[in-house]
C-alpha cells in the first residue's frame, strides 16, 4: 500500500480519479451476479503518468483500489455516484443518469513549485472536489457517456464537459478489450487558473498568460482478464492531446500527456 506521502502525491495527480473511476467498474464486471443487491471489491495497482508542466518528472506510484455498488450508489476510488435513473430501452440498450462527485488533482502545490524551475515564484493552484451529472447510453454497438462537472471546491470556479465513446469486445471466455475516444472541454476559468500566469507572476522566460477555453482529445485502450468471478487484472493506456489554449501556456512544454494504469482486483460478491 502507498506510504502517506505517496497517497498525498497521488491525490494531486490530474486524470487519476477519472482513470480509476472508469477502470474499477470494468474490472468488477466479470462474473457479476445481477441478483445481488450490492458488490464489494478491493485491489492494488500502479500508475505511471506525465504532466504538461515543463520540468515535472514522470511519476510512478502505487495505489489501492476500492469499488462498491448497490441500487442507489456506486463508489469507484475517489468518485461517488448517486443513481437517479436507470431505464432498459430495449433488450440490448439501457440509459442511466447519475449525480457524481470526484476528487481531482489538477494543479500544483508548494512542493511542485520548489522542485520545478518554471513554477518558481508562482502561487499554488489547488486541487479540489468536482460535482455534476453523468448520462450514459449502452447498446450492442457502443457505450456513450456524457459528463458535466463544476468545481465544487471553488478554487478555479471552472466547468468541464466530457463526451466519450467506447466499445468492448470479448476475446474468449476470460478477456475483454475496450478501445475508446473522448473529448474534454474546459472553460476559460479552469484553463486560466491551472495554466495561466498572472501579471505579478510574470518574469523573464515566463510571460503573463490568460487562459481561454479549450478541448483536449483522448484515445485509450483497456484490457481486462478475469481468472474467475472473483479475480481480475487490468491494463489501461491513455494518451491525451492538449488543447492549443493549454499548449500555448508558458508553463507547458509538451502537446500530449499519457498514463499507464495496471491493477489487480478481488471481488467479494
Amino acid at each position: 500500500m502507498p506510504t502517506p506521502p505517496s497517497l498525498l502525491r497521488l491525490a494531486r495527480v490530474p486524470l487519476v480519479a477519472a482513470a480509476i473511476s472508469c477502470a474499477l467498474p470494468a474490472m468488477a464486471q466479470p462474473g457479476a451476479d445481477a441478483s445481488s443487491p450490492s458488490s464489494w471489491a478491493l485491489g492494488v495497482g500502479a500508475i505511471t503518468f506525465d504532466k504538461a508542466y515543463a520540468g515535472i518528472d514522470r511519476e510512478y506510484l502505487p495505489l489501492p483500489f476500492i469499488h462498491y455498488e448497490n441500487r442507489w450508489v456506486s463508489i469507484a476510488g475517489p468518485q461517488v455516484g448517486f443513481k437517479l435513473l436507470s431505464l432498459d430501452l430495449a433488450p440490448s440498450q439501457s440509459l442511466s443518469v447519475d449525480l457524481v462527485a470526484r476528487y481531482d488533482g489538477s494543479g500544483y502545490d508548494d512542493d511542485d513549485i520548489g522542485d520545478t524551475p518554471i513554477l518558481a515564484g508562482m502561487r499554488e493552484r489547488k486541487s479540489g472536489a468536482w460535482a455534476g451529472a453523468r448520462i450514459e447510453w449502452k447498446s450492442r454497438w457502443a457505450d456513450v457517456r456524457a459528463e458535466a462537472l463544476g468545481d465544487a471546491s471553488g478554487n478555479s470556479k471552472g466547468k468541464r464537459f466530457n463526451l466519450g465513446v467506447e466499445r468492448t469486445w470479448q476475446l474468449g471466455e476470460r478477456m475483454t478489450i475496450t478501445p475508446r475516444v473522448s473529448a474534454s472541454w474546459q472553460d476559460d476559468k479552469y484553463v486560466d487558473y491551472y495554466y495561466g500566469v498572472r501579471a505579478d507572476e510574470a518574469r523573464a522566460g515566463r510571460a503573463a498568460y490568460r487562459g481561454e477555453s479549450g478541448v483536449n482529445a483522448e484515445v485509450g485502450l483497456r484490457g481486462v482478464y478475469a481468472f474467475d468471478r472473483r479475480h481480475s487484472i487490468l491494463v489501461d493506456l491513455e494518451v491525451s492531446r492538449l488543447a492549443d489554449e493549454i499548449k500555448d501556456s508558458p508553463l507547458v512544454d509538451r502537446s500530449t500527456e499519457n498514463r499507464v494504469l495496471v491493477g489487480y482486483l478481488y471481488r467479494f460478491r
